[in-house]
């Protein structure tokens, strides 16, 4: 096996010089670069990227915390995630809270114990007093999930306007009585959507029945469960917001079961445009997040910070989403938003 001192030899260069090369360093011509490179080949040799990262106090290492890699939504913003980290030469570990809260702040300890070099937090189940003593260990920054007024970089979109106007679609569709579902874990962005499907029906005079909030719903299953309490307790209501594609998918296909017709007898709208919301009939009135672009600007963010001593310049990117309207609600057009 080839060891630094045989590509030395062969380059005609000293070990410190080609210990540069390896290391990125400056203060080497392009010439005696491109000897020691083609020394390299020519040896098969291959750098100890351990050893590297040990001398530059680095891990090269990002980790993402979500709550599951189930959800097509976090699993598409993993893909993104990872490829953008990638060009940057950093790799990334998947952590999987379930929202839990210990879980998240086992996973935070990365930083802590420096076996990762930054964070991105894309949910957040603890209170931000217990999250920001990690920033004094390295940048953590928050993908999807936010909070208001806390100091830490933020890219998301505005939860409470695409609920608001989702809301206002199936009311403007003729939906008087509407449900809402909503995960289990209380969060930022569970309140704000729930937040702007109140005012909706708000600006328009209608009331909401508490009972119509339906906890505890995140996948098919729960949606198809969802739509049964919907037809044994309340079966006047006729429009449904739902926090995910998979469970707008689960009522439209218990509703199918049982003869109920989406949208003349209930109007359902979903949350992420998964692939799922296309192949469902009908197909899916959703809300579209621009995930690559999120990812990308989260990871620039995050590398920023990591390579700048000082990261405490925190800023916040909102960005525009898309309502799709689609056949659930009896549309069959996209339209877009305004940026926030």
């Amino acid at each position: 096996m080839a060891t630094i001192e045989d590509v030395a030899r062969l380059a005609g260069l000293s070990r410190t010089t080609v210990s540069r090369v390896i290391n990125d360093q400056p203060y080497v011509t392009e010439e005696k670069k491109e000897k020691i490179l083609n020394a390299m080949k020519q040896l098969g040799y291959v750098p100890n990227s351990s050893a590297r990262r040990l001398r530059s106090q680095r891990t090269e290492t990002i980790a993402v915390l979500l709550p599951r890699v189930t959800n097509p939504f976090f699993g598409r913003l993993i893909e993104s995630l990872e490829e953008e980290a990638s060009d940057y030469g950093y790799q990334v570990i998947v952590c999987q809270t379930h929202d839990n809260k210990k879980k998240e702040l086992d996973y935070l300890n990365l930083l802590k114990t420096k076996q990762v070099d930054g964070v991105v937090l894309a949910s957040l189940a603890n209170d931000w007093k217990d999250i920001e003593p990690f920033l004094a260990s390295g940048p953590i920054v928050l993908c999807n999930e936010y909070m208001e007024n806390e100091q830490i970089s933020m890219i998301h979109i505005d939860h409470f306007q695409a609920a608001f106007d989702a809301t206002l679609h199936l009311i403007e569709q003729g939906c008087r009585h509407l449900a809402y579902t909503t995960g289990g874990h209380q969060t930022h962005i569970t309140q704000q959507r729930k937040n702007g499907f109140l005012r909706a029906l708000e600006v328009n005079n209608l009331i909401f029945n508490p009972e119509l909030e339906i906890c505890g719903t995140l996948n098919v299953e729960e949606g198809r469960k969802a739509f049964y309490y919907i037809k044994e307790r309340h079966p006047y209501v006729d429009g449904v917001f739902t926090g995910s594609d998979e469970v707008a998918a689960g009522m439209i296909n218990a509703a199918a079961q049982e003869g109920w017709n989406v949208p003349g007898d209930l109007s359902i709208v979903g949350f992420d445009n998964q692939m799922i919301s296309l192949l469902m009939v009908p197909a899916i009135t959703t809300v579209q997040q621009p995930i690559d672009e999120m990812a990308s600007k989260t990871i620039q963010v995050l590398v920023d910070k990591m390579h700048n001593k000082n990261h405490s310049m925190e800023h916040r990117y909102i960005y525009p989403y898309e309502l799709i309207k689609r056949s659930s609600t009896g549309i069959n057009a996209a339209i877009p938003t305004a940026s926030k």
